[in-house]
């Protein structure tokens, strides 16, 4: 099987440089820019789990090499509209489409370009960035991926893909309910991100510090999972707790990406997390003032970042 990974950024190169460091048959669609860097260094990888250095195969948008079997998407949000556009000529009428972005608004779009029949679900838990000379740079034991029919099931094509993934130096996970991991997952990083942006610090000194942090937690996180039940997701009582637990026992010096983004003056994901959840939010009539603040708060740093530009 034939692999396309649209960009070779943090995520996409990691978990696309795996898998052709295991000899699966991958190429990465690139930008010129991010092409030549390639060329000259490599694909380099740091990481907790071992270090690479690849010479993959490179794509710009526009060369004939099509179609491939599987595209990986494992861009920002805010990248999706050109990432798709790029991509589109590679997608045949049985490739299949793997998203790994944060969040769920991402599959509207996904399926008005290449049909719901081609589009996998998809997720992936990292802690990656790219340093000043473009290398992946992995820090935490987490490298994991989750795929699988959308929204539920096993099929021989997800089955094939498993065998595929299977021996690569990550984890990639076949799910058959893969449409409730999606939910569980946004409602942790939509409050993961939510709270660290609003208060520019790490999970534990929010958790930890003062009689307010737990509360706002709680506040923020009580709201999400409201309107994503209220959405009708399959996300159960249990699922929820889980999610809850996991932001009291994550490392106390754990920062969202989101908040790593602008700490680096980069542009972020608000309007495809939590934006599209308070979209949500008035659609099911729902009141989310927490939700809402941290959401004000992201919009003034992109106004900022704006202004800058």
């Amino acid at each position: 099987m034939r692999v396309l990974v649209v960009g070779a950024g943090a995520v996409g190169g990691y978990f696309g440089g795996r898998l052709l460091e295991k000899g699966v048959d991958v190429a990465f669609l690139v930008r010129e820019r991010r092409k030549r860097e390639l060329e000259e260094r490599g694909l380099v990888i740091r990481s907790v789990h071992g270090d690479a250095v690849l010479r993959p195969k490179l794509i710009v948008a526009g060369e004939a090499d099509g179609p491939f079997d599987v595209v990986v998407f494992a861009s920002k949000a805010y990248h999706l509209t050109g990432a798709i556009a790029d991509a589109k000529p590679y997608v045949g009428e049985a490739t299949m489409v793997l998203p790994l972005l944060n969040g769920i608004a991402h599959m509207e779009s996904l399926w008005a370009v290449f049909g719901r029949e081609n589009v996998l679900g998809g997720l992936c838990f990292i802690e990656t960035t790219l340093n000043e000379k473009g290398e992946i740079v992995q820090t935490s034991s987490a490298h994991d991926v989750r795929f699988g029919e959308w929204p539920s099931g096993r099929t021989e094509r997800v089955a094939a893909l498993e065998a595929l993934f299977s021996g690569a130096n990550a984890r990639f996970r076949l799910s058959e309910q893969i449409a409730a991991d999606m939910w569980n997952k946004y409602l942790f990083i939509a409050t993961m991100s939510g709270v660290t942006t609003l208060f520019r610090a790490p999970i534990g000194p929010i958790r930890s510090g003062g009689e307010y942090g737990t509360v706002i937690i709680d506040r923020l996180f009580q709201e999400i999972e409201t309107i994503i039940k209220a959405h009708g997701a399959p996300l159960t009582d249990e699922m929820a707790k889980r999610q809850r637990a996991q932001l009291e026992q994550i490392a106390p010096t754990m920062k969202s990406s989101m908040q790593r983004d602008m700490e680096k003056g980069l542009p972020i994901e608000a309007a495809h997390l939590q934006g599209y959840l308070l979209k949500l939010a008035r659609q099911h009539g729902i009141a989310a003032p927490m939700l809402e603040a941290v959401y004000h708060n992201l919009f003034l740093y992109e106004e900022s970042l704006a202004a800058r530009r």
